[in-house]
């Protein structure tokens, strides 16, 4: 979700030893990406704005149009058709002054989940059936809060959400519910006077991922045994305006949506690379989704070529003047070495 201008469980933050200062040059071997183009436009003016992805297995992309209040669903071609718009909410008084539709998760089962919030009792988890209709509240979450990234862990049967107002990760039961605080602490939080604190959100090897638009950071937070939120770590730093990610593979590789025009490639030591900007289409991206296949020809052969098609939204948040919200797809390589 873009800035604005300028508990249950508290855990404590580790500074790891992953500290960034500056973006560094690729390195040979690493993952690359190619092959950027525009797929889909959207409608600035009719609130058209994309904000997150969530991906079906023959590559087409189901996104929130924030604004708009739209969840749509885009080809392989580019096509887009309508699967839901969440209802209009009276005398609603969200943070952003109208109610917007935000993450999106898409269960095995082809039902999706999404973000909604309004300012009022509806705010909180709504599902949609997998061939659209319409949503259904299946969660609420507080008023004031703002239920941005969304992540669905279905072996534990739970979401996790990220509020980026009240600098929390909520946990919600698959089949809805009461959402209790999973994670807390000043590591998610907003700065003194900022915008954003929590915002993207994804699930990935045990634990919990989380970026901070405000502290520009990627954190890490394992999930116990108990289910239960460990340590919270800061994985890397510097990120400017980070907003959603993806990884790009079964490693911590990271590709992440930053707010100035950009994308970067975030390498499991913390540092990272810009691999796409403006002129590749990004304008103001706000999530990236990550689709990856792999090579058959040998399927017990661990050196065998991955490729994946790497998708970012952008929603022009910041192109009043010229925008151009819009979705975005690249390839990416990279040999398992």
């Amino acid at each position: 979700m873009f800035r604005l201008p300028r508990l249950a469980t508290t855990a404590t933050v580790v500074a790891a030893a992953f500290t960034l200062l500056a973006p560094t040059a690729a390195s040979a071997g690493e993952a690359t990406l190619s092959d950027p183009r525009t797929v889909a436009h959207f409608q600035y003016s009719a609130g058209e704005t994309p904000e997150n992805i969530a991906l079906e297995p023959d590559g087409s992309a189901n996104l929130t149009l924030s604004f708009a209040r739209k969840v749509v669903r885009v080809d392989k071609h580019g096509s887009s058709r309508l699967l839901a718009v969440l209802p209009e909410v009276p005398n609603a008084a969200p943070r952003f002054g109208r109610p917007v539709v935000l993450g999106i998760v898409r269960a095995k089962d082809g039902t999706l989940y999404v973000n909604y919030a309004t300012g009022t009792s509806q705010t909180g988890i709504w599902r949609i059936a997998p061939h659209g209709g319409t949503p259904t509240q299946i969660a609420q979450l507080p008023a004031d809060s703002l239920p941005n990234g969304l992540a669905l862990d279905e072996k534990l049967g739970v979401f996790y959400v990220a509020d980026s107002t009240r600098g929390v990760v909520w946990r919600v039961p698959l089949k809805g519910g009461t959402a209790t605080t999973w994670a807390a602490g000043a590591a998610l939080q907003e700065l003194p006077g900022g915008s954003l604190g929590a915002n993207g959100i994804k699930v990935h090897n045990g634990a919990v991922w989380v970026s901070n638009t405000d502290r520009q950071t990627l954190l890490r937070i394992p999930v116990g045994r108990d289910g239960g939120a460990g340590t919270i770590e800061t994985r890397a730093t510097g990120l400017v305006d980070i907003e959603d990610f993806d990884f790009t593979g079964q490693d911590d590789t990271v590709l992440a949506a930053l707010q100035g025009d950009e994308v970067a490639l975030v390498r499991p030591n913390g540092t990272h690379a810009i691999v796409l900007t403006s002129p590749d289409g990004l304008s103001s991206p706000t999530a990236v989704a990550v689709l990856v296949k792999h090579d058959e020809d040998d399927p017990k052969d661990k050196q065998r070529k991955e490729e994946a098609t790497v998708y970012v939204t952008s929603s022009s948040y910041f192109h009043a003047v010229a925008p151009d919200p819009n979705l975005l797809t690249a390839r990416l390589d990279h040999d398992n070495d």
